[in-house]
């Protein structure tokens, strides 16, 4: 029985194996199909490049995806379902943690854009340009409209609501500080004031707001870190029990009392795990 599972894991690995290679050899030949056809019929020969292949590899396999893998490989060397089964039940708790900090580091980059848009537009200003020119070469040079910058510049160049469209570009996550950037726009077409000077503080206050963030995160890195390392002692303490020859996967799988150990112990290490992340994520947002 145990030699017939083990059959049964390994050809569904393999299986699973022959699909991804598969889906990459089919994205491969449409990238090829593609390259012919605009390239006037002439393609070249694509060398062998380690970095790119490690891109492939890693934008192909998302961070939750290796879990069903590991699954496997535990099903296999324990003989039991139940790895195979906790690897696919952690797919979407990894995957929206994998977005989440997707998103994190797009806010973060969002606000840079803004904050070099803000300093470009005050030096242009500063300059003599009038602030719709300004506008347009600043937004050229930065990123700090992204899909809302169609939308700004035609606003700007056609004597439109320019204070709103910045508005509706700050409700991305991470642009905020385009509102402070439509208030001195508006303020400077209303009353006269000096643009540049407003956008010299509305920088100093997105830039102060930066780095305060980023020292809190250098402040919570210590107990990330140990977190982590807590979370991982118990796959430690399996592999010294494997090295001694101990065999904690037989016990853990194969007996009602490892099998209540395994259940209670996981379901405390999520719990410890998600009320670190709570408490890390309301000490950010302070």
């Amino acid at each position: 029985m145990r030699s017939a599972y083990e059959l049964a894991l390994g050809a569904a690995l393999a299986c699973a194996g022959v699909v991804f290679w598969t889906l990459g050899e089919r994205r491969h030949g449409v990238r090829r199909a593609r390259l012919l056809l605009a390239g006037g019929g002439v393609v070249a020969a694509d060398g062998w490049d380690a970095g790119r292949e490690l891109r492939r590899v890693r934008e192909r396999w998302r961070a939750e995806w290796w879990a069903p893998v590991v699954g496997v490989v535990l099903g296999l060397l324990g003989a039991s379902p139940l790895p195979v089964l906790a690897g696919a039940v952690a797919v979407p708790f990894l995957r929206r943690l994998r977005r989440a900090a997707e998103e994190r580091r797009e806010r973060e980059r969002r606000t840079d854009a803004v904050i070099g848009l803000c300093s470009v537009l005050a030096g242009e200003v500063r300059a003599g340009r009038q602030p719709g020119e300004a506008l347009s070469l600043a937004a050229r040079e930065t990123a700090g409209l992204e899909e809302a910058r169609a939308g700004v510049l035609a606003a700007a160049r056609f004597g439109g609501d320019v204070p709103g469209a910045l508005a509706v570009a700050a409700r991305q996550p991470g642009a905020e500080g385009l509102l402070g950037l439509a208030a001195c726009w508006r303020v400077a077409v209303d009353q006269g004031a000096g643009l540049a000077a407003g956008l010299d503080r509305v920088e100093e206050a997105l830039r102060t707001e930066r780095d305060q963030r980023a020292d809190l995160r250098a402040q919570l890195a210590g107990p990330r870190a140990t977190a982590v390392m807590l979370a991982g002692l118990p796959v430690v303490g399996l592999g010294l029990g494997a090295v001694i020859g101990a065999d904690p996967l037989g016990v853990l799988l194969h007996s009602g009392a490892g099998v209540g150990c395994l259940v209670v112990g996981g379901v405390l290490e999520a719990v410890g795990v998600w009320w670190v992340v709570r408490i890390v994520r309301g000490a950010e947002v302070v």
